[in-house]
């Protein structure tokens, strides 16, 4: 995305996914797969990101990649950067989820063609800042940000220093939160939760409470079905405004999630790269998967094969 991290390394066909804990990060181009890139070998790796819509993608991806076109997959949890370096060196097949790395793709698509689009995955994604909706319903105007500063006693916590907390998620996430506090000249200070899971259980408790807070947030994300949230207007996004990482004044934009694989593997990756060109489904399938792996504890595997078995209408025609 603009978003997100983590470390880890699956091994034989097993989907290791790790729970959302915050752990280090980890760099793949010190660690490579046994797997990745493995010519005559029906095995596919996957880097897997370190939120859940993309531990979504991935557990229906490997799902069907193994059950139905007999391969072994391996998943690796990587930082976003350092993932495309793995993808770039085959050390990993693809990434079903980019939120937008332009310098990245500059690089590695247009001037070293290591890396090959995968097309859409079908869904939009949009950061922005939310407010709980039963605290918007009672303050319609603090969804302006030129408001925000009138509330910011309300959403001052222990650890924002006598401002009002903006709460992010991993410092590893891709943000402009620092830059817009400056910019916009709020009394507001950016406090990370530490990873998606923590700042989950954050708002959680805030919401149990009837507590306000301000967040970053993102959607397509399973939370908003638990928790409602309302977003707050920043100044509209224009093209090029977030160009300067110091000076962002403006929202983020909305952009299509993007699949990208080695070049390599798409072009010798067989049944494996085709399936994976056609894989896209909608936010609403990515937050059901989510949603039982997240909130009702299901494995990933479990939640992609109960997802699978009731959607072969949409999954179908990805193996055609």
């Amino acid at each position: 995305m603009r978003r997100r991290t983590q470390t880890a390394a699956a091994v034989g066909g097993s989907l290791l996914l790790l729970t959302l804990t915050g752990c280090g990060a980890a760099d793949m181009t010190e660690q490579p797969s046994p797997f990745a890139n493995a010519e005559g070998a029906k095995t596919v790796t996957l880097s897997v990101q370190s939120w859940v819509g993309a531990q979504s993608n991935v557990a229906v991806a490997q799902y069907l990649l193994e059950h139905e076109l007999g391969y072994r997959v391996d998943t690796v949890q990587v930082d976003e950067v350092p993932a495309w370096d793995a993808l770039s060196q085959g050390r990993v097949d693809a990434i079903l989820e980019d939120w937008g790395h332009p310098d990245q793709e500059a690089r590695y698509v247009k001037d070293k063609k290591t890396i090959t689009r995968g097309g859409d995955l079908g869904v939009t994604g949009h950061i922005g800042w939310y407010v709980p909706t039963y605290f918007a319903e009672q303050h319609p105007d603090v969804t302006d940000w030129k408001n925000l500063d009138t509330y910011a006693e309300r959403f001052r916590t222990p650890e924002s220093g006598g401002k009002g907390q903006l709460m992010d998620g991993s410092p590893s996430y891709v943000t402009n939160d620092k830059a817009l506090v400056k910019n916009l000249k709020l009394d507001y200070q950016v406090v990370f939760a530490g990873s998606e899971a923590a700042q989950i259980t954050q708002m959680k408790q805030f919401a149990k409470e009837k507590k306000p807070f301000l967040t970053y947030w993102y959607e397509p994300q399973w939370l908003f079905e638990k928790v409602p949230m309302t977003e707050v207007k920043l100044p509209p996004y224009e093209e090029g405004c977030d160009a300067d990482p110091e000076k962002v004044a403006c929202a983020y934009p909305h952009t299509p999630l993007q699949k990208y694989l080695n070049s390599d593997f798409a072009a010798a990756g067989g049944s494996a790269a085709d399936f994976l060109r056609k894989f896209t489904w909608s936010k609403e399938d990515q937050n059901e998967v989510s949603l039982m792996i997240a909130e009702q504890k299901l494995s990933p595997g479990e939640a992609a094969k109960k997802w699978v078995d009731s959607h072969e209408s949409t999954w179908r025609p990805w193996l055609s």
